[in-house]
């Protein structure tokens, strides 16, 4: 397995967002919503417990998990 490249600057509050924003629009996530106090409050199906999560490093994080989850699973097409 490859391991991932470490990043090399701190994530933004719009990278959170544009991501948080792909995960729902592509039913990854049920919902993902920004709070006032800069937490993420995240949900994956409508009937499990809304998850916080502390900031936008750790919603760029969810979506990397995420995204690796989904490409060691698909089967190899070449």
């Amino acid at each position: 397995m490859i391991p991932r490249p470490v990043r090399t600057s701190e994530s933004t509050i719009a990278e959170a967002d544009a991501w948080a924003d792909v995960l729902v629009r592509r039913r990854l996530l049920h919902a993902a919503v920004l709070a006032p106090t800069g937490q993420w409050l995240v949900q994956f199906q409508t009937d499990e417990p809304v998850r916080v999560l502390p900031g936008p490093a750790d919603v760029v994080e969810l979506a990397a998990t995420i995204q690796h989850r989904i490409r060691s699973t698909r089967p190899q097409s070449r």
